[in-house]
């Protein structure tokens, strides 16, 4: 895989790219989409042997944001991509893309309400048909987090005090 290729197309889709550290955070890259882009991405995704590892939500505000985690097939490349719902809670399916989002999709839906338009079968998986509405993750306005406040941040440099290089050995 030739990641500077890879990331050359993720550029035409995303809003924002970030190298992470994967020794500190577990995965590559950070990639930001515009709803709109979900579907064209884990397109390219599949189309450069990605596949997905995982498909959540996490309730902040301004809106849910959705999740998306891809790793490569044959290096160590992991990928994590995230996009808000839209005022209806709404983002497009990736079911018909990877089939191991149908669950993910239909999990998502139960537990915060998010409606994966398109998708073939989005009924309730682990949710009671009479608890279709409850939405057990969804956060109190009061108890929700800016998703800045909640996104992992880089670790500052170390910076070397005199007073630790006095105590290095010479």
């Amino acid at each position: 895989m030739d990641i500077k290729a890879v990331k050359t197309g993720w550029k035409k889709l995303a809003k924002a790219i970030e190298d992470v550290d994967y020794a500190v955070f577990g995965y590559d890259y950070s990639v930001s989409l515009e709803q709109s882009n979900v579907r064209d991405f884990a397109t390219m995704m599949l189309d450069n042997g990605f596949y997905l590892v995982d498909l959540m939500a996490v309730h902040v505000a301004p809106s849910i944001e959705v999740v998306y985690q891809y790793a490569h097939v044959e290096t160590r490349c992991r990928v994590m991509a995230r996009a808000f719902v839209d005022s209806n809670n709404e983002i497009a399916t990736i079911s018909d893309i990877y089939q191991g989002a149908n669950w993910h999709e239909r999990e998502t839906r139960d537990f915060h309400g998010v409606v994966f338009t398109d998708h073939p079968y989005l009924e309730p998986i682990i949710l009671a048909e009479e608890d279709v509405d409850l939405k057990p993750l969804l956060k109190t306005e009061a108890a929700l987090k800016d998703v800045d406040v909640v996104r992992r941040k880089q670790p500052e440099p170390k910076v070397e005090t005199a007073a630790a290089k006095s105590q290095e050995p010479s």
